[in-house]
Formats: C-alpha cells, sequence, structure tokens
C-alpha cells in the first residue's frame, strides 16, 4: 500500500442558508444550514459538514 494525493482540481461551493436536499451521485443527502455545498467540474454537487471542508479545502 501506497500513499497518495488527490489532484488539485477547483470547484465552486456554498454555504447552505436552508436545508437542502441535494441529488448526488450517491443518491439524495441533506444538507443542513452552515454545511458546504459543493459542485465539481462535471456539475455533480455534494455538502460536506464545515470542519470536513477546514481540513479537506482552501478558498481561492
Amino acid at each position: 500500500m501506497f500513499k497518495v494525493r488527490k489532484k488539485p482540481v477547483v470547484c465552486m461551493a456554498c454555504i447552505a442558508e436552508q436545508v437542502e436536499y441535494i441529488e448526488t451521485l450517491e443518491g439524495t443527502m441533506k444538507a443542513e444550514i452552515g454545511d458546504y455545498i459543493i459542485t465539481g467540474i462535471q456539475g455533480e454537487c455534494w455538502p460536506v459538514k464545515p470542519d470536513i471542508f477546514k481540513q479537506t479545502y482552501e478558498i481561492i
């Protein structure tokens, strides 16, 4: 086994201002108020909790 790193990919993000249900590649997911909603390079979306966002993403 070996370590790998994801290639840097620029995505768009917004912060949920209300509870939203998002259709993702893995099914419907719930974004709570304050969660980040990420939109990928192919238009796919997914919610990310704020603590995970801060560990995984950086705002550019």
